[in-house]
């Protein structure tokens, strides 16, 4: 198998080049992005979502309060969760951990985590983002790169949250197959701060609310892209690709996120110990009962494509940021941690539905361009 040799690393991102390193191929110069309805319409037609992009824009003041404001309501809350999770993964791996998160929504909570263990245990790890692509598998370059350099025992994969478990099932699949293929013994567990899906292994809480990083797009990531998986650009000793946004600097929010967050550490450690100590006592069974709710719903709406449905706080924030939406299903209009998804709802006329039979907060239903669901 062919992978990149170290000097070929591209510097990407506007992380500090100690919190990650990206294996992505930088496709800034080369691809252009569609507008939202264009994409929409051919990722329906058949084409494969991640052959395109779409284009991010410099968020409005709306979004920027919107995310400040959760930032605010919520950085003790996510400091705990990091705590709690890098704490699992320690507890699980020891000091021989090789942190790859999910580009691109894992990749400041793997700076998250990767800050927490050498706040609290003195650990230097290394952190690569990666890319992984449903219905395509992980970037199996860039998990040869890994392997060279650091063997893959330590490997710990992380995301953001979880959905209906697309990702999950993603990663172990792709696991199996990096074992067939090419003898890699690999971990596919899957660390996340919320795991509101009842599918990933380590969590830092199953309770479905907003993390702030999912109101913005590039401008908390790193300024890095949506992954790409295109054969006009990603060739087979590539890594995946992705563009950075130099456009989109003055906007970039991605350092000032991870600042807010590890100054909570110094507070948590208190919480984070009786949560863990919580967290032991209940079941931690992977129950996927989040599918199950999703299951009704494509019944109950006789939506064709369960991959229309997206299940959650931080899925359906993404929907109504970036995809066509149809309409959004509520279980509580009068729920605290909605009121980004009411605004964003309003702000694109998309109508919201109360919903009761379902354990998430909420949920985006995608629209069928030009046909009605």
């Amino acid at each position: 198998m062919q992978v990149k040799s170290l000097n070929k690393l591209t510097p990407m991102g506007s992380y500090p080049k100690d919190d990650v390193t990206f294996l992505l191929k930088d496709l800034s110069n080369v691809m252009e992005e569609q507008e939202t309805e264009d994409r929409e319409k051919a990722i329906q037609s058949g084409i494969h979502y991640s052959e395109m992009l779409p284009v991010e824009y410099q968020p409005t003041s709306q979004y920027m309060e919107l995310f400040w404001k959760s930032l605010n309501d919520y950085s003790r809350k996510l400091a705990v969760s990091v705590g709690v999770v890098a704490e699992e993964i320690f507890e699980k791996k020891g000091d021989r951990i090789v942190l790859v998160s999910l580009a691109r929504a894992g990749t400041p909570i793997g700076i998250l985590i990767k800050r927490y263990l050498a706040y609290v245990h003195g650990l230097d790890l290394p952190h690569y983002s990666v890319s992984i692509i449903r219905g395509k598998g992980i970037d199996e370059n860039a998990i040869a790169y890994i392997a060279r350099h650091h063997g893959t025992e330590g490997i710990q994969f992380v995301d953001g949250w979880t959905g209906k478990g697309a990702i999950t099932t993603e990663l172990k699949g792709a696991c199996r197959k990096l074992q067939n293929d090419f003898g890699f013994s690999i971990d596919d567990s899957l660390a996340v701060l919320a795991d509101p899906g009842y599918c990933a292994e380590i969590f830092g809480t199953r309770e479905d609310f907003l993390i702030p990083s999912a109101c913005l797009n590039s401008t908390v990531s790193g300024l890095v892209s949506r992954t790409v998986h295109n054969a006009a650009y990603i060739k087979d000793h590539d890594f995946h690709g992705a563009k950075y946004y130099h456009h989109l600097e003055k906007g970039d929010v991605s350092n000032e996120f991870i600042r807010v967050i590890t100054d909570e550490f110094q507070y948590v450690k208190d919480e984070v110990k009786s949560q863990l100590e919580e967290l032991r006592k209940s079941d931690s069974e992977l129950s996927w009962s989040g599918l199950e709710a999703i299951k009704e719903i494509q019944e109950r709406f006789q939506i064709r494509d369960i991959n229309h449905i997206k299940p959650g706080v931080g899925e359906t924030t993404r929907v109504l940021l970036r995809r066509v939406p149809w309409k959004i299903l509520v279980r509580d209009r009068n729920d605290e941690r909605l009121k980004h998804i009411l605004l964003l709802a309003e702000d694109r006329d998309v109508p919201v539905e109360e919903y009761k039979n379902m354990a998430y907060a909420c949920c985006g239903l995608i629209k069928m361009v030009g046909d009605q669901i």
